[in-house]
């Protein structure tokens, strides 16, 4: 009664508390009822559980005989949505290894959120306090041969599976794939959406598909290179600037230059018409049309 008295006198209206409610038992109960299941059923497989590992929801533990499990101190495994905070999950978290020699190891502290990891023949590593977001697939296999096209169905290829590294407080962001072969530094982030086929250098940002980096995250370096980028905007800015008042200056000049070549071509075109009409006036042409004729006919005539 005094937890609800106080509510009400801070003005948290009956709706507010029963809401609130709701999503403490639904946490708490989710917390228990996964954490119980995940450890019974760690211990039926072998796989080995650090203290302080939660779930929330189901968790797909599918071990393969002779191979290995194990989950750190402090992880979080998230596999149900009322527990997901970014977006909806689209499957629970799932940890398989499919050969004797597969190897899945995830770190102290690390937080899975409907991830999907398989291993088949090589080793798949989740560093410490790795974050990774909801609905991320990691594979160490292409999980079919190449070549020929026609035994794809049952060459299973196994010849090119490459281990997966992902290095200390990396950062996977939602919806990621992390393709066989690939390792990721220390403290990288990975764009929502990528799909990482090369190997990301650490305190990196890396985002697309395939991903490539795009920017460091080290606190020096991040400043340098927004700095140059700036000063690179502000010398772009002023140079169109400069460019557009020397066009501003140079307008005027040729507007007069224009006026003068037109004047001239007028008076140009005017002077060809001129000599036209003297060349037509019947009084300048008459004399010397009617003059030259007779006499000479007549010169001739008389010799």
């Amino acid at each position: 009664m005094n937890m609800l008295q106080k509510a009400l006198n801070r003005g948290l209206t009956p709706a507010n508390i029963i809401s609130y409610a709701s999503l403490q038992v639904m946490t708490r109960w989710g917390r228990f009822f996964g954490t119980l299941r995940l450890r019974c059923k760690a211990a039926l497989l072998g796989v080995p559980v650090g203290s302080g590992v939660t779930a929330h929801g189901p968790v797909g533990l599918m071990r393969w005989p002779g191979s290995h499990i194990t989950i750190g101190a402090g992880t979080s495994l998230i596999s149900s949505w009322r527990r997901a905070t970014a977006a909806a999950l689209a499957t629970p978290v799932r940890l398989r290894t499919f050969g004797p020699g597969a190897r899945i190891d995830i770190g102290p502290g690390a937080q899975l959120s409907g991830t999907s990891i398989a291993a088949r023949s090589t080793t798949i590593s989740i560093g410490r306090q790795v974050l990774i977001a909801p609905n991320c697939i990691i594979v160490d296999s292409d999980f079919h041969a190449h070549w020929p096209p026609e035994a794809r169905a049952t060459e299973p290829g196994m010849e090119g599976d490459r281990p997966v590294t992902i290095g200390d407080y990396a950062w996977i962001g939602l919806n990621c794939i992390i393709l066989k072969g690939v390792a990721i530094g220390e403290g990288a982030i990975i764009g929502a959406g990528s799909v990482v086929t090369k190997d990301v250098p650490p305190h990196t940002l890396a985002v697309g598909s395939p991903a490539r980096v795009v920017r460091s995250l080290v606190p020096g370096q991040d400043r340098a290179a927004a700095a140059r980028s700036a000063s690179h905007a502000t010398d772009a800015g002023q140079s169109e600037a400069a460019q557009f008042q020397a066009a501003q200056s140079q307008a005027p000049l040729a507007g007069v230059a224009q006026s003068q070549t037109g004047q001239s071509q007028a008076a140009q075109s005017e002077a060809p018409h001129a000599g036209n009409a003297q060349a037509a006036d019947p009084a300048t042409l008459a004399p010397q049309s009617q003059g030259a004729p007779s006499e000479a006919p007549q010169g001739g005539f008389g010799q």
